[in-house]
């Protein structure tokens, strides 16, 4: 029999949608042909939200992993005691939520750590409930990761319809993105990719590198980014053997992509990469972090907070990060 990572799936804040959409995800017996699931969360509202399908599952409490069935029917849930998560208002910023969520995220690093799951696949949370439950110092997923991993280099990564986006630089103001395109990040960026291609195995090893001005710059006319910073990168990471090319104009990077050129590109700023991938599949998005010595993919969109309680959310995101953090699962741990 195929060998089946385990995951575990984050709720994410339990007034947003995620209960909801990891439900609709597990109703369907091919993600349990694809690996074990294991939601960590609140399992009164994963029960609640087994009237969101049709499907006859039931609800299977766990405080183990040893203890969980991992069969189609049942979902697993490690249950995570938070006073009030199961009765907070849909759709409503609320502190009480904001911890639950951060307490599911918490437990899911110390059980990837321990390597009791093979991935995390985490849904969405609210950033305002966070920081009133006094997780002021996170702006979100991936810092709370990084600390909790003692990570210093990593980086956003969206993935859709088989193309890998790597982003320099992401929350912050463009101004700022600008001053963090520097020779050491972006060279850090490159290896991070060119890490994440030899380890699940990406058949088109070529990294491509998007400049950060109009035109790459055009020689300095409309900047010099690329000449002291960008190039000099690239040309240092082409040196220890790297395939890299760039920079390349942005407004012409992903054409050249979707020409078949290239699968994995770098790219400098937030807006940069998250327009054309969400143009290319709004839906179907998946955020990853790399550098992490875990893995963790996620949905790649919010609460949903004017969805949420209602049936009506999609669950295509976290059936994409699903998918993909089982696919990368069996890469790194079972065909080696």
């Amino acid at each position: 029999m195929k060998q089946r990572p385990i995951l575990a799936i984050t709720m994410g804040d339990p007034a947003g949608i995620g209960s909801e959409i990891i439900v609709k995800t597990l109703s369907k017996k091919e993600y349990y042909d694809l690996a074990r699931p294991l939601v960590i969360g609140d399992a009164d509202r994963m029960k609640e939200s087994l009237g969101f399908v049709e499907e006859n599952l039931e609800i299977n409490v766990v405080s183990l992993v040893e203890e969980a069935k991992f069969t189609y029917g049942t979902i697993d849930v490690l249950h995570i005691d938070i006073e009030g998560a199961a009765t907070v208002p849909y759709g409503k910023v609320n502190a009480i939520a904001g911890k639950a969520a951060v307490n599911y995220i918490f437990k899911s690093i110390e059980m990837a750590n321990n390597r009791e799951v093979d991935a995390v696949v985490t849904g969405p949370i609210n950033k305002e409930s966070m920081h009133l439950a006094g997780y002021k110092n996170y702006p979100g997923h991936t810092e709370i990761f990084a600390e909790k991993t003692n990570t210093k280099d990593y980086a956003m990564m969206l993935y859709t319809d088989g193309y890998y986006v790597i982003h320099v630089s992401t929350h912050c103001s463009l101004r700022e993105a600008c001053d963090r395109a520097t020779k050491t990040r972006v060279k850090k960026v490159i290896e991070l990719a060119h890490d994440m291609i030899k380890t699940y195995s990406i058949d088109n090893p070529l990294i491509a590198v998007a400049g950060l001005n109009p035109h790459s710059g055009e020689g300095g006319a409309f900047g010099d980014e690329e000449i002291k910073e960008i190039i000099p990168a690239i040309e240092e990471a082409q040196k220890e053997g790297i395939e890299v090319t760039g920079p390349i104009p942005p407004d012409s990077i992903f054409y050249r992509a979707m020409k078949g050129q290239f699968k994995v590109i770098v790219v400098m700023y937030h807006d940069q990469g998250h327009i054309p991938v969400k143009v290319i599949n709004f839906e179907d998005g998946v955020n990853v972090t790399l550098g992490l010595p875990i893995i963790r993919t996620s949905v790649d969109h919010g609460t949903a907070f004017g969805k949420a309680g209602k049936g009506t959310a999609s669950p295509a995101s976290m059936e994409a990060a699903y998918k993909l953090a089982a696919e990368m699962a069996l890469k790194k741990f079972y065909l080696k």
